[in-house]
C-alpha cells in the first residue's frame, strides 16, 4: 500500500451547511463536533480542512435527518462565488470546455479529493466526476453535491435554462426523486457506470460572447499569486487518474503517464522517491472501489468485477480473498 496522505480540501466546500441543516432538523454545531469540526474552522473558505471529516459530516447528516438528498440540497444553496477568486476567472474562459480545464487545472483551491475526467463520445462529452475516498461509509452524498455543482458551473456559464442530454450516478435510485427533477430537468440515469454529466459536444465549444480576456487575465495572475499550498503530490495525481480510468478499462502506467503529460520513466521514478510504485497504486484504489462497489451499489459481482479490470469473476474472487480474506459475496452480506 502507498504511504497514507491526509488529503485536506478547503472550507469552502462545506459552504451553506448551516442554512441546509437547521431546516432539517440537525444542530449544526453538534454535526460538525461529531467529525471534529468547529464554526470557527469553516470561517474562512479557503482554510485547509480534512477531507474525510467534510466527507463523513454530509453522509451523516443525510442519515440523521432522514433526507437521502443533503448533498443536493448543498448543491442547490452554493452560489459560484464561494468559489473565491476562480470564479471570475471561469465566468471569463472563451467556452465551457475551458472553464473545465480550469477547474482541473486550479482543483487544489476547490476541492483537490474531486476527479475529474472530460471525453468526447460523437457529438455528446462525457464529464465524468469521482470522489477520491477509502471512507466506509460511502460517497453518495458528496458524489450527488459534486454533481449539483457541476450543473451551476454549467448554468452560470452557458445560461439557467441550460440542460444536459442526461445525468449519471452509480448509486442506485434515491425514493424521491424530486430535487433530483428540479435540479437537473433531464434523464436520470441511476446504477450507471460513472457520475457526472452527458452534454453536447457543441454545448462544451461554443463561444462565450460575455468572456473578457483582460479579465481572465487579471484573475489568473490573481491566483497565480496565491500560496500554493495544498496541491497535489504525484501519488495524489496517480490515485485520482486510477480511479477515473481503472472502471474504463484504460488504468495503465502508459495511459496515466501520458495522462500526466511525463513519460512512463519519469512517472515511476517521481513514484519511486515518493516510496511507492505505480502497481501498489493501482491496488490500493482497486482495494478501495471494490468496497465501494460491493457495499454502496446494487453491481453484480460480475459487474464490479469488470469495473475493475478483471475480465472474469474467478480472477476478482481470488485477488479480493487476497485482499479482504473473505469472497466478495461475504463482505455484501455482512454489510446488508
Amino acid at each position: 500500500m502507498s504511504p497514507r496522505h491526509t488529503l485536506q480540501v478547503r472550507a469552502a466546500v462545506l459552504s451553506h451547511y448551516g442554512e441546509v441543516a437547521k431546516p432539517l432538523g440537525l444542530n449544526p454545531q453538534s454535526m460538525l463536533r461529531k467529525v471534529g469540526l468547529t464554526p470557527r474552522m469553516l470561517a474562512s473558505p479557503t482554510a485547509l480542512i480534512p477531507f474525510k471529516s467534510a466527507l463523513t459530516l454530509l453522509e451523516i447528516s443525510a442519515n440523521e435527518s432522514g433526507c437521502d438528498t443533503f448533498g443536493l440540497h448543498l448543491a442547490e444553496a452554493r452560489l459560484l462565488s464561494d468559489f473565491g477568486p476562480i470564479s471570475l476567472l471561469l465566468t471569463h474562459q472563451p467556452s465551457m470546455r475551458m472553464a473545465l480545464q480550469t477547474i482541473v487545472q486550479y482543483r487544489h483551491l476547490l476541492n483537490e479529493a474531486l476527479a475529474m475526467h472530460i471525453e468526447d463520445v460523437g457529438k455528446t462529452t462525457l464529464i465524468r466526476e469521482e470522489i477520491i475516498s477509502d471512507s466506509p461509509s460511502g460517497t453518495q452524498q458528496s458524489t450527488d453535491m459534486a454533481v449539483g455543482v457541476l450543473m451551476l458551473i454549467f448554468r452560470a456559464i452557458l445560461g439557467q435554462n441550460w440542460k444536459p442530454q442526461a445525468v449519471h450516478f452509480t448509486h442506485s435510485a434515491n425514493r424521491d426523486l424530486q430535487v433530483h427533477r428540479r435540479i437537473f430537468g433531464c434523464p436520470l440515469r441511476f446504477d450507471s457506470d460513472f457520475n457526472g454529466v452527458v452534454c453536447l459536444k457543441a454545448d462544451m465549444d461554443r463561444s462565450m460572447v460575455r468572456a473578457d480576456a483582460a479579465m481572465a487575465s487579471y484573475a489568473q495572475s490573481f491566483i497565480e499569486a496565491m500560496p500554493k499550498h495544498g496541491q497535489s503530490s504525484v501519488v495524489q495525481d496517480v490515485r485520482r487518474s486510477v480511479y477515473l480510468l481503472l472502471p474504463m478499462g484504460r488504468a495503465s502506467v502508459e495511459q496515466i503517464a501520458s495522462g500526466l503529460g511525463v513519460n512512463v520513466r519519469t512517472l515511476q521514478r517521481r513514484l519511486d522517491e515518493s516510496g511507492v510504485s505505480f502497481s501498489d497504486v493501482l491496488n490500493e484504489v482497486r482495494c478501495e472501489l471494490a468496497q465501494r462497489y460491493i457495499i454502496h451499489t446494487s453491481y453484480s459481482m460480475g459487474r464490479v468485477a469488470e469495473q475493475l479490470g478483471y475480465s472474469n469473476l474467478s480472477s476478482f474472487t481470488r485477488w479480493f480473498i487476497s485482499q479482504f480474506d473473505c469472497p466478495p459475496t461475504m463482505m455484501r452480506e455482512r454489510s446488508q
